[in-house]
C-alpha cells in the first residue's frame, strides 16, 4: 500500500473515533455554591480538579465557542475541539459542513441557577450581525442564539409575555403599575382589549412595558418600595400570588431593580425534571432557579435589561422583542425507545436526547449524518463505537461515568451499557429534520 493510502486509511479511522473532552466552567455569581451545584460536580469529575466550597458554579460548557472551549483529549497535548475539528472537518459530516462550515453549529451547557439570571433576549441573525459590527466587544458573535432548556431538577423561569386576560388582571391587581399607566388609560385598555384582543393589546403591552423599563432609577426605587410595603402588609392577611412572591424574591436578590416589576409582564413557568421549553430569537426570558441542560446555536450574544450587574442595553432589547402573548409550550419529548426521549425544538441547529439506563440495560444510538456530543450525568457504563480495540486512543476509553464527555463523529453508531444501578446521559446533535430536508 502506498504511503498516501495509509494516511487516508488512518484518516478514515480517525473520522469515526469518538474523543473524550475536557470542558470549561463559568463561575458567574448567580450559580449554585460549592458541592450543591451539579455544574461543580460535573466539572470536578471531568477535569480532575477540586470543588471550591465558597465559589458559585454556574455553567458547564461543551463545544467550540471561544468563551468556554472544550479540549480534545486525543494525545499527549490537549487541543481545542475547534482546532481538532479543523484538522479533519469530515468528522462533522458533509451535510453539516455544507450548511454551517467547519465548526459545530450548537453549544451544549449544564446550568446550576442559584439566583435569577438577567431579563434578556437573544438577537436574530440579522440583528446579531448588526450588533456584532457596531459593538464587537459586547456582542462577540454574528450568529443568532435560539435555545432550549431541559430541566434536571424543578426549574423556574420567566418566558414570553402574559396573555391578554392576564394583562387585564395585572392592571387590576398591581396598583403600582396601574398608577404608572394612569387610571384613565388602564380603564381604556381594559375596555378596548375586550373588543380587540390581538393587535391593540400588543400595542398597549409594548407601550406599558417600554415605559416601565425606561423609568429612572429613582422612580423604579420608589415604585418597588411601594410594592414591597403593600405586599408585606397584605401577606399578613392573605396568601400572596405566585407572581407577588416572585417579585419579592427578585427584589431581595437585586434590590431596587426594574426586573421585580418586569416579572409581572412575563409568563412564570415551573418545569418538572424532564420537561423543556424552547426560546426563539427576540423572546424575553429569565431563568429563576434550578438546574437544567441547555442547548443553543453557537453564540454567546445576550441583550440584558434587568436582574444583573452586567451592562444593560434596554433600548436595543425593547426594539427587538416579539410582543407575542400567551403561555409557552412545555415540551415533554418523544420516546425513541424504553430508555431514550428526544426533544426537538423548532430550530435546525440542535436536538437533545435524554437516556436513563437501568443496570445491565443497553441502548444503541444509530449512526447519524452529523456530529454528536455525549454527557454522562450519573452512574457508570460501557461505551462502544464498534471500532477494533487497537483503534481506541488509550486503555479505559470505553468506560464512562459521571462527568464523562465525548465528541462522536458523524456516521458513528454508539452502543452503551449500564454497569451501575442507573446510567444517565444526554446526547446533543444537529436537528435530525435537516437531514430529511436537505
Amino acid at each position: 500500500m502506498e504511503p498516501w493510502d495509509k494516511n487516508m486509511k488512518k484518516k478514515r479511522k480517525r473520522s469515526r473515533r469518538p474523543v473524550r473532552l475536557r470542558c470549561s466552567v463559568m463561575n458567574y455569581d448567580w450559580g449554585i455554591v460549592g458541592r450543591h451545584s451539579k455544574v461543580a460536580r460535573l466539572f470536578a469529575l471531568n477535569s480532575g480538579s477540586d470543588i471550591d466550597p465558597a465559589k458559585p458554579y454556574a455553567e458547564f460548557w461543551i463545544g467550540t465557542h471561544e468563551s468556554g472551549p472544550s479540549y480534545a483529549d486525543s494525545g499527549s497535548e490537549p487541543v481545542s475541539l475547534k482546532a481538532w475539528i479543523a484538522q479533519d472537518p469530515s468528522v462533522l459530516g458533509d451535510k453539516v459542513v455544507d450548511k454551517w462550515g467547519a465548526d459545530l453549529p450548537f453549544l451544549f451547557k449544564v446550568l446550576s441557577v442559584g439566583k435569577a439570571l438577567s431579563i434578556q433576549a437573544h438577537p436574530d441573525k440579522e440583528l446579531a450581525r448588526v450588533l456584532h459590527k457596531l459593538h464587537p466587544n459586547v456582542y462577540r458573535d454574528d450568529n443568532h442564539k435560539p435555545e432550549m432548556a431541559l430541566a434536571l431538577t424543578e426549574f423556574e423561569a420567566l418566558c414570553g409575555f402574559i396573555s391578554v386576560k392576564e394583562l387585564k388582571d395585572m392592571l387590576s391587581s398591581v396598583p403600582e403599575i396601574a398608577e404608572l399607566v394612569g387610571v384613565g388609560n388602564a380603564e381604556r385598555i381594559l375596555l378596548v382589549n375586550e373588543q380587540h384582543e390581538n393587535g391593540k393589546s400588543k400595542t398597549d403591552l409594548e407601550s406599558i412595558f417600554s415605559r416601565v423599563m425606561l423609568l429612572s432609577k429613582d422612580t423604579i426605587s420608589e415604585m418597588i418600595s411601594k410594592l414591597k410595603r403593600r405586599l408585606n402588609l397584605e401577606k399578613k392577611k392573605r396568601q400572596l400570588t405566585v407572581k407577588e412572591q416572585l417579585a419579592l424574591r427578585l427584589e431581595s436578590q437585586y434590590p431596587a431593580d426594574v426586573g421585580a416589576i418586569a416579572a409581572f409582564f412575563l409568563n412564570y413557568v415551573k418545569l418538572n425534571r424532564g420537561e423543556a421549553i424552547s426560546l426563539g430569537p427576540n423572546e424575553p426570558h429569565a431563568y429563576i432557579s434550578g438546574e437544567c441542560i441547555e442547548c443553543m446555536a453557537t453564540s454567546d450574544n445576550v441583550v440584558r435589561a434587568g436582574l444583573t450587574s452586567k451592562p444593560l442595553d434596554v433600548q436595543t432589547l425593547l426594539s427587538m422583542l416579539k410582543y407575542r402573548q400567551g403561555s409557552p409550550e412545555i415540551l415533554q419529548g418523544v420516546s425513541l425507545n424504553p430508555y431514550t426521549t428526544r426533544y426537538l425544538p423548532p430550530f435546525e441547529e440542535f436536538e437533545i436526547d435524554c437516556c436513563n439506563l437501568p443496570q445491565s440495560a443497553a441502548v444503541i444510538f444509530p449512526s447519524v449524518l452529523g456530529p454528536s456530543l455525549f454527557l454522562f450525568t450519573a452512574g457508570k457504563g460501557h461505551f462502544d463505537a464498534g471500532l477494533p480495540e487497537d483503534d481506541m486512543v488509550k486503555e479505559g476509553d470505553d468506560i464512562v461515568e459521571e462527568g464523562g464527555v465525548f465528541f462522536v463523529p458523524a456516521n458513528t453508531k454508539i452502543s452503551i451499557t449500564a454497569k451501575s444501578t442507573e446510567l444517565q446521559l444526554y446526547r446533543v446533535g444537529v436537528n435530525s429534520k435537516i437531514y430529511r430536508d436537505l
